[in-house]
């Protein structure tokens, strides 16, 4: 059996500007004024629910100082810092944008209801013709 030298973990610093880019250009795609509900896709949350576990992950795996030069940690730090304020903005964004899908489900039930029902009156009067 070969033995295989284990993968580095992926560069946390890299991962998180990765994610902080992610993260802002979701909110700016998301805010109510840019976009949509009935645009949003299924998608946009999977891809924001990845990324947010790519981070958490990055964030939890320990880190050996020793290994890290201080800019890096210097780096590091400002990335995770703008990680908890992008966080906090998505923090204060998702009631209002549930809010507004939680509409936007109403309004799609009410046509269905209406397309029902014109649907059936017009099944009833085919047949009385």
């Amino acid at each position: 059996m070969p033995i295989t030298t284990p993968t580095p973990p992926p560069d946390a610093l890299e991962t998180l500007r990765q994610v902080n880019e992610y993260l802002r250009s979701a909110l700016d795609r998301l805010r109510p004024e840019c976009t949509h509900c009935s645009s949003l896709q299924p998608q946009d949350f999977s891809g924001l629910l990845a990324q947010l576990l790519q981070a958490s992950e990055c964030l939890r795996r320990p880190e050996h100082p020793e290994m890290i030069a201080s800019a890096t940690s210097a780096a590091l730090e400002k990335e995770a810092l703008d990680y908890r304020g992008n966080l906090e903005k998505l923090k204060h964004f998702l009631p209002d944008l549930q809010v507004r899908l939680l509409a936007e489900k109403s309004r799609l039930e009410t046509a269905m209801t209406s397309v029902a029902a014109k649907t059936a009156w017009a099944t009833t009067n085919r047949q009385t013709l």
